[in-house]
């Protein structure tokens, strides 16, 4: 879900589990930033899986995000959910606040698209 050119796990050998540090590349404007963030919550039950990530002092926004993957075993469907609750932390995400929100869009758009060229 990270996978998309633009946004990348810059230490995607990090295991994901709680108290784990998730380090995000984004390009933005034709500026790559780095943002880290904390693993605050994990979840691994038969039909969920996700994590909600809290961000840092490194990090161009202040807030939490959670991605969570559902079964629906009756259905065989599978959900994927993306939620943020932010605001910009960084001068510059605060001054660009429009385009650091089509920005949040864009990945949440481009995840959904990159999960379903994964799932046969």
């Amino acid at each position: 879900m990270f996978d998309l050119g633009w946004v990348r796990v810059a230490n995607s050998h990090t295991k994901i589990g709680l108290g784990n540090i998730v380090a995000v590349e984004a390009c933005t404007l034709g500026m790559w930033t780095l943002n880290l963030s904390r693993i605050v919550e994990f979840i691994d039950l038969p039909e969920t899986f996700g994590f909600i990530y809290a961000t840092n002092q490194f990090h161009v926004e202040l807030g939490e995000e959670r991605f969570l993957i559902e079964l629906d075993s009756d259905t065989n469907e599978v959900w994927f959910d993306i939620e943020a609750v932010s605001r910009p932390a960084h001068f510059a995400a605060r001054i660009g606040l429009p385009v650091s929100r089509a920005y949040q869009h864009k990945f949440a758009r481009d995840s959904h698209r990159r999960l379903r060229e994964l799932i046969p």
